[in-house]
């Protein structure tokens, strides 16, 4: 090479003895003489640490003369004017096949032909990532993707376009841009020996597989085919459908959107009031604490067993499966411990002991110290509250379609997260705890405060000492499992988001199960139905409703139990309304007040507004006698008022 003008354009090959200079032409007549006009020889592009490891055959071009063997009179102006200046095609001329025995090597050849298929894995056609590369760039890649300034690198450091892109890759090119095939897999790894390649890159790899993902929302789906009828729709459809995007484009599709017969303030106080989520009505005092400290208890909790219940709580219990058990007469034969023991019996019933593979008296040693960190003090928000909605998740479990859709895991699910659904409650309302700038609020963000309280609490306490830890036994990954579901279930017990859940269940569950139902009487209709309710996004929806049903089950009792939930609610709130008035925060239930609040007037109005997610639950359970309670007790309520 010592008459090539250039030399750090010129490479050598070890095995062949040959000199070879990438990209250019030389004016020798060895060269004419040393290698056919049909054919190019062009060395092939090793990722670093690999160079000297294996030799690349080159394959035929229709493009490109084969370099000289003689590179005399190679100039760097020469090589630039070889580049292409379309990187597609200039890279689309480089597809390299590994050669096994180096020293088979033979530059010119014309034996080799590229691959006809791209899309095929290196470990298939034996290549490196860098050819797999190629083949992603001109066929994947859009030319706007391309980095604009390839071609003047290219020509500034003689290399040719693949090589400089390779380089870009490594250095310039943000993670996102890289295609999400280049990396090689543990199969091309183990075909060609090149892992210490893939560590370097193993950094950019989880980027990097975004890139070409494609992500695209629902909602974004019905807008673009609503922008495509619109088009050719007539000006009266075309301004209909602009409102309509309008709406679809907003971020609040499930806002509540109120809407009161003859503007009664009750309705509108009560509602806002129970869906408001702290931070619409700022009061200036939003930094000054609670004094009602929230304390987590602990300490030795007895344990109880089924063997040892008391025969007046054993027939406080015998009535359980009912629909319309009593759950006032369990509190006061418990002495205001009711959660334990219909807890005790409802999860040896459902057999939740052999399922977390813990003994009855963990299990009751942990229902004890749940219940010991309910308040007693709060009129509503104790552990009588929380057993009643056990029950209720317990009697919707027993219902034909939630056996027949739900397994183990979310049965299990269930039923902890009704047991630990309003553990700790302060007997305050999230707006309340974030208006005061209670601990709580501050801790979790003003969002989901006490529901993400309950549920925390509730782990730390059964993780916190074997003796309450009734998932030691768990498979770790089946753990991980179950406390998801039980997270999932206990924060959509938030009213915030409750036009969302009921909205939701009704269009992906209801809706298409009415469907799939008036389908005629065909062979496999019920195994059709059975495997669109086991999909787990929807079973997710199943028991996100179950338990928000539970929770504000009390209108759907039986009128004399309905009666005595409406007091306590309401004495709770009127308590909340004094502390807010006492430390001049923003009242947040303003019909709650002691000397001016209708009792008969709100229960009207919650169980109106309620009553659409009972209908749609009812649809999906079958549950005749909830409803007819829940129809009674309005007509009761609208009696009086």
């Amino acid at each position: 090479m010592g008459n090539c003008i250039d030399r750090e354009a010129c490479l050598s090959c070890a095995s062949c003895q040959q000199a070879v200079v990438p990209s250019c032409e030389c004016e020798t007549q060895s060269a004419a003489a040393g290698a056919p006009a049909s054919t190019t020889a062009e060395p092939a592009v090793l990722h670093s640490g690999v160079a000297e490891a294996q030799h690349v055959q080159p394959i035929k071009s229709k493009r490109r003369k084969a370099p000289v063997q003689d590179p005399k009179g190679c100039t760097s102006q020469k090589l630039q004017e070889e580049m292409s200046p379309d990187l597609e095609n200039a890279t689309s001329e480089y597809h390299h096949t590994p050669v096994d025995n180096p020293e088979e090597c033979t530059l010119g050849s014309e034996e080799e032909e590229v691959a006809s298929d791209t899309e095929e894995r290196a470990a298939q056609y034996h290549r490196r990532p860098v050819e797999i590369l190629q083949d992603l760039i001109i066929e994947d890649i859009e030319d706007s993707e391309m980095p604009p300034d390839v071609e003047e690198h290219v020509a500034q450091y003689h290399r040719r376009p693949v090589k400089f892109l390779q380089d870009l890759i490594i250095e310039d090119i943000e993670d996102s841009e890289m295609p999400p095939d280049v990396y090689a897999n543990p199969a091309v790894e183990a075909t060609m020996g090149y892992q210490s390649v893939s560590n370097q890159r193993q950094q950019h790899s989880s980027m990097a597989r975004t890139h070409f993902m494609t992500i695209e929302a629902s909602i974004t789906k019905a807008i673009s085919m609503i922008n495509t009828v619109r088009e050719s729709s007539p000006m009266v459809v075309t301004e209909a459908l602009d409102r309509v995007l309008e709406i679809l484009r907003t971020t609040e599709l499930y806002s509540r959107r109120l809407r009161v017969k003859d503007d009664d303030p009750h309705a509108s106080d009560l509602v806002e009031g129970l869906m408001s989520d702290g931070l619409q009505r700022p009061s200036g005092n939003e930094y000054v604490p609670s004094t009602k400290n929230i304390q987590m208890v602990s300490g030795t909790v007895t344990p109880i067993s089924l063997h040892d219940v008391p025969p007046r709580i054993a027939q406080a219990v015998a009535n359980v499966e009912s629909w319309d058990f009593d759950i006032f007469e369990l509190e006061a034969a418990t002495h205001n411990r009711p959660l334990i023991y219909l807890g005790l019996h409802i999860f040896v019933r459902f057999e939740i002991c052999e399922f977390l593979r813990c003994s009855e008296s963990t299990l009751s040693s942990w229902l004890g110290i749940i219940e010991a960190n309910y308040h007693s003090s709060n009129p509503y928000h104790n552990s009588t509250h929380a057993a009643d909605v056990l029950h209720a998740t317990a009697y919707f479990l027993s219902k034909e379609r939630i056996t027949e859709t739900f397994d183990q895991f979310d049965k299990v699910a269930a039923l902890i997260a009704a047991t630990i659904h309003d553990v700790d409650h302060p007997g305050r309302t999230n707006s309340f705890l974030c208006n005061s700038g209670s601990q709580l609020a501050i801790l979790y963000n003003d969002t989901s405060v006490l529901e993400s309280h309950h549920a925390a609490l509730a782990f730390q306490l059964s993780l916190g000492d074997d003796k309450y830890n009734i998932f030691k036994n768990m498979d770790r990954n089946d753990y991980r499992t179950l406390r998801q579901g039980i997270i999932d279930m206990v924060l959509a017990t938030e009213m915030t988001n409750h036009s969302e859940h009921v909205s939701e269940f009704v269009n992906s569950i209801n809706t298409p199960l009415a469907t799939l139902e008036e389908n005629g009487d065909t062979d496999n209709r019920e195994e059709i139905i059975h495997d669109f309710l086991r999909i787990p996004v929807n079973r997710t929806l199943i028991k996100r409703m179950l338990i928000k049903c539970a929770d504000v089950s009390n209108p759907g009792r039986p009128l004399q139990y309905c009666i005595e939930w409406a007091a306590r609610i309401s004495e709770e709130y009127f308590s909340q309304t004094d502390e807010e008035k006492q430390k001049n925060l923003a009242v947040t239930l303003p019909v709650f007040d002691r000397k001016t609040c209708s009792i008969p007037s709100c229960q009207v109005f919650f169980i109106e507004f309620i009553k659409p997610m009972f209908d749609a639950w009812n649809a999906f359970v079958d549950l005749p006698n909830l409803i007819r309670h829940l129809e009674h007790n309005l007509q009761y309520w609208n009696g009086l008022k």
